[in-house]
C-alpha cells in the first residue's frame, strides 16, 4: 500500500505547487479532483478528454516527480432533483470516467447522489427510514426511477472505458453503508464499489474494520480521515448532527486528522484487515479536521501513517 494525499486540501493552489508540497512531505501518491464539490483547479477534465497533447502534458508533471495518482475524484450529486444541476454534475463525472480510461489511471472516486422524493421534489431526500409507509414508497421510487437507471448507464460507460467507480458511503446520499454499497453494485454491476472512509461509517455507529470485511473486494480506493465522538453530546442527542462543524463544544461528533479520533492500533488494524481482504492500493489522507490548519493536520497525519505503514524498498507501503 502507498501513502497518498487528496490533493482538494491545496485547492488554493496550482498544481505544480501543491505536488512539490506533498513530495517534500515525503508523500508519492496523490488523489486528484476534476470537479464538481472537489473544485477543478487542478484537472479539467472536460478539457483533457479526448486531447492527448494535453493529458501527457498534464501527467509530465506527475512524472517528472516521480509520483502517481491513485484516483480522479469529482464528488457530486449526479441525480440531483433539479434537472440542470443534476447535468452538471453528470457531465464532470462522465468526463473523469473517459478521462481516467484515457490516461490510465483507472479509478474515479465519487458519491451515488440522492434524487427527490418524487417526480416534482425540487431538493434532495434523503430517507433513513421505513415508516411511515410514505417514505418506503418514495424510496422505492428512488432506487427504481432514478438511482438504478442512472448508474447502469454510468456502468456501462466505465466497463467500456475500463475503469472502476468508488462511492464513498456518506450520509445524505442513498450509498450511505456497505449494505447500500453492495445493493446498488448488486442491481448495476462489479465496476461500482466503495472509495471507504472511515470517518462516515464511525459516526453512524459503525465498526470499520467489520465494514471492510463485508465489503472485501469491492474496496477499490481508500481515505484516511478521523472521527472523534464527543459521549456526553452523543448521549443526549444521538449521532444525527446537523450543527455547524465550526460547533465543536456542541457536536456530537467531529472530524479529526487520524490519531487524534482513533488511536494507532486501531489504524494498524485497519491497514492489517485491508491487506488481509487483498487490498493494495493507496490510503489517501483527506483533511477536514477543524481544530488544525491543512498543513498541521496534514504533517501529523502523514507522520502518523508513516509510523503505522513501513516503507518497503520499492516504495510500497505495509505495516508495521
Amino acid at each position: 500500500m502507498r501513502l497518498g494525499v487528496f490533493l482538494a486540501l491545496f485547492g488554493d493552489q496550482d498544481l505544480d505547487v501543491a505536488l512539490d508540497h506533498v513530495k517534500s512531505m515525503g508523500v508519492d501518491t496523490v488523489e486528484v479532483g476534476t470537479g464538481n464539490y472537489p473544485g477543478e483547479r487542478h484537472c479539467k477534465a472536460r478539457e483533457l478528454v479526448g486531447n492527448k497533447q494535453a493529458q501527457q502534458s498534464f501527467l509530465e508533471k506527475f512524472k517528472k516527480r516521480e509520483m502517481t495518482i491513485s484516483a480522479f475524484s469529482c464528488h457530486g450529486n449526479p441525480v440531483h432533483p433539479d434537472s440542470a444541476v443534476a447535468k452538471e454534475f453528470s457531465e464532470i463525472q462522465k468526463a473523469t470516467i473517459r478521462l481516467a480510461g484515457e490516461t490510465g489511471v483507472g479509478r474515479v472516486n465519487t458519491f451515488s447522489g440522492c434524487p427527490g422524493g418524487s417526480p416534482t421534489d425540487q431538493t434532495p431526500n434523503w430517507i433513513t427510514c421505513p415508516w411511515p409507509d410514505d417514505f418506503l414508497k418514495a424510496l422505492d421510487w428512488q432506487w427504481s426511477e432514478r438511482v438504478v437507471p442512472y448508474w447502469k448507464d454510468v456502468t456501462k460507460l466505465a466497463r467500456d472505458c475500463g475503469v472502476k467507480v468508488g462511492l464513498e458511503m456518506h450520509p445524505g446520499f442513498v450509498v450511505y453503508n456497505p449494505y447500500t454499497l453492495l445493493k446498488l453494485r448488486e442491481a448495476v454491476g462489479p465496476e461500482i464499489g466503495a472509495n471507504f472512509d472511515p470517518s462516515h461509517l464511525w459516526w453512524q455507529g459503525m465498526d470499520p474494520i467489520m465494514a471492510i470485511r463485508e465489503l472485501a473486494d469491492a474496496i477499490f480506493h481508500v481515505h484516511a480521515k478521523d472521527v472523534n465522538i464527543d459521549p456526553a453530546n452523543t448521549a443526549v442527542n444521538g449521532v444525527l448532527d446537523t450543527r455547524h462543524y465550526g460547533q465543536e463544544l456542541q457536536r456530537s461528533w467531529v472530524f479529526r486528522t487520524v490519531g487524534y479520533g482513533h488511536d494507532e492500533l486501531f489504524w494498524r488494524n485497519f491497514a492489517s484487515t485491508l491487506r488481509l481482504i487483498g487490498y493494495d492500493g493507496a490510503i489517501s489522507i483527506e483533511h477536514e479536521d477543524s481544530l488544525m490548519s491543512v498543513n498541521e493536520g496534514l504533517s501529523k497525519a502523514v507522520a502518523f501513517l508513516q509510523r503505522v505503514l513501513l516503507k518497503e524498498d520499492k516504495g510500497s507501503m505495509w505495516w508495521a
